[in-house]
């Protein structure tokens, strides 16, 4: 991997992985993900998976590893198994997959936040490295510790470019170091400006937040959001909802 995106990513929190998937990739992805969340079939519904604008646009996902073979391909290209295995070792696992889109008719904004979120089998487990269960989607979460959530390394892959006009992302370097962790603060925070196939690496403690679109823009902003974590072991007997392991 390269050394200077290795530093950035300790240093920063996070690093931008330019053409890490190639355009034909993109293409392919960015079709079935409009094939897939366009139709209101009854697989959909039933699945709970997505929030559907007004006008029938999806405009956020979950459960994708169960739903789309492909968030469990994606990543199995070159530059990113490479940078995976130096980020987290030969162990490591996808773990959840999401999609989020901003379309044109329906942006929407998100607040200054860290993911600290973790899908599992069972959120009754008591233990001192998770709290506060949640079921979303159908789906149990913990909140999990520090400890387990510096393990753990996420993708955002763009489909579309990503500029000013459809709400880049922003993220506070040096925040990912704790969950209590400012950073630079935020009048120091970065904008992700990206192109279609550009891969955005950050770890999850990261503070992060977008605004919404620009009136009248015509573009959508389209990301495969994939969680990996080190190891398939999780503390206290806590287990990943889903694991697909490097091999």
């Amino acid at each position: 991997m390269d050394e200077l995106l290795k530093d950035r990513l300790s240093r920063d929190g996070y690093c931008l992985l330019p053409g890490a998937v190639d355009l034909e990739t993109t293409e392919r992805l960015r079709s079935i993900c409009d094939q897939t969340f366009t139709e209101d079939t009854e697989s959909v519904r039933a699945r709970d998976l997505s929030k559907r604008a007004s006008r029938g646009h999806v405009y956020a996902a979950r459960n994708l590893i169960e739903t789309m073979p492909e968030v469990s391909t994606v990543w199995r290209n070159k530059p990113i198994l490479s940078f995976l295995h130096a980020e987290l070792g030969s162990e490591f696992g996808l773990v959840r997959a999401l999609f989020f889109d901003k379309p044109p008719e329906r942006t929407w904004n998100l607040p200054w936040h860290k993911d600290t979120s973790i899908a599992v089998r069972d959120n009754q487990i008591v233990s001192t490295h998770f709290s506060r269960p949640t079921v979303k989607a159908g789906v149990p979460h913990l909140i999990a510790a520090d400890d387990v959530l510096r393990q753990m390394l996420t993708l955002r892959i763009h489909l579309d470019e990503v500029t000013d006009e459809n709400a880049p992302l922003r993220v506070i370097p040096g925040s990912h170091v704790s969950s209590e962790s400012e950073g630079v603060g935020i009048e120091e925070a970065v904008t992700i400006y990206a192109k279609p196939g550009d891969v955005l690496a950050m770890r999850p403690l990261i503070s992060h937040a977008s605004g919404s679109s620009v009136e009248g823009t015509k573009r959508h902003r389209r990301i495969l959001h994939l969680e990996f974590a080190a190891s398939e072991s999780l503390p206290d007997g806590v287990r990943w909802h889903d694991y697909v392991a490097v091999s």
